[in-house]
């Protein structure tokens, strides 16, 4: 009687727990079902877009886009797209130069900012500013500093002493430069905020008793700071490749991708044969292949992170 009393009652939690988890299952099916539905609809529907040549403007309704099935032709024609190409190679030279930039950047504020000092809510609003300018906003910001009458020019001609009229958006190699230094502007805040968030959390008492045993700064920032910031650094660092494989709205104002493909990156590109050329199948097929590149950039961070 004892003993069944006992299995009984070693029974009860787990079959209660069972339940629940069966109960709280059916509860949110219908809302998990409506999130499977949001993310992979327009997935697959882009990949159905992408197998065949339809446009709008052959007057076929989306649904029937398989009267125009291709297979993977637009798929062959990427591979040997040279614009495609060049405009992914100018993203990736865009990212390397930005990233790093907006990194040591950000982390250099950082550390001037997790210490209290005086002045440091006004300045701390004041940093944060550039990430709450509207990007569009940046772009005409930006396209009036680097005209060749423009402040830019103006202030590199008190140093030269004489009257400098660079044409900085006209000059294929400089119209590049220009667009990287409006992207760092806007947002080397958000990098800063992020590890300025990694660094308040790491704790205070490693640092206080590194500091009773004598231990410099240096050796406190690289062998306690850092080390426990990982995490955050391949956050923020994965959340700014990701997010330059996007940058759209200054680049388009300040140059239109311009002088010639100069400043033409993969969404320009994309705008371009999406609105003018109206080749929604080859642009499916381009965005499936960005999309590949970066989920292969996001599994590579979580596995990072994972391991960091």
């Amino acid at each position: 009687m004892t003993n069944d009393t006992a299995h009984l009652a070693a029974d009860m939690p787990q079959e209660t727990g069972a339940e629940q988890k069966r109960l709280g299952f059916w509860l949110t099916l219908p809302a998990q079902l409506l999130v499977l539905f949001i993310a992979l609809f327009p997935i697959l529907m882009q990949v159905y877009i992408s197998l065949t040549d339809w446009s709008p403007l052959d007057g076929i309704p989306w649904y029937r886009a398989y009267e125009l099935w291709i297979g993977l032709l637009n798929y062959a024609d990427l591979a040997n797209d040279p614009r495609f190409l060049s405009a992914l190679w100018r993203t990736f030279i865009v990212m390397v130069f930005c990233v790093p930039v907006q990194f040591l950047l950000g982390l250099g504020l950082a550390i001037l900012f997790v210490d209290d000092f005086r002045g440091k809510r006004v300045l701390y609003s004041t940093i944060l500013v550039p990430m709450m300018v509207v990007p569009a906003v940046a772009g005409y910001m930006f396209f009036m500093l680097f005209q060749s009458g423009g402040p830019v020019n103006d202030i590199l001609s008190l140093f030269a002493g004489r009257p400098v009229t660079i044409a900085w958006l006209a000059d294929p190699d400089l119209a590049l430069f220009a667009v990287i230094v409006s992207d760092i502007w806007q947002w080397t805040p958000l990098m800063f905020l992020i590890l300025l968030a990694g660094m308040v959390s790491v704790p205070q008492d490693q640092q206080m008793a590194a500091v009773l045993l004598g231990a410099s700064w240096p050796r406190r920032f690289f062998t306690i700071v850092l080390p426990r910031m990982k995490t955050i650094i391949i956050i923020a660092i994965a959340i700014r490749v990701i997010e330059n494989f996007k940058v759209f709205d200054n680049f388009y104002i300040m140059t239109s991708g311009g002088p010639g493909v100069a400043t033409e990156t993969i969404s320009i590109y994309i705008y371009k044969v999406t609105q003018q050329e109206l080749i929604w199948g080859y642009v499916a097929a381009i965005a499936l292949a960005i999309l590949i590149i970066l989920s292969v950039v996001s599994a590579l961070a979580i596995k990072k992170m994972r391991n960091a």
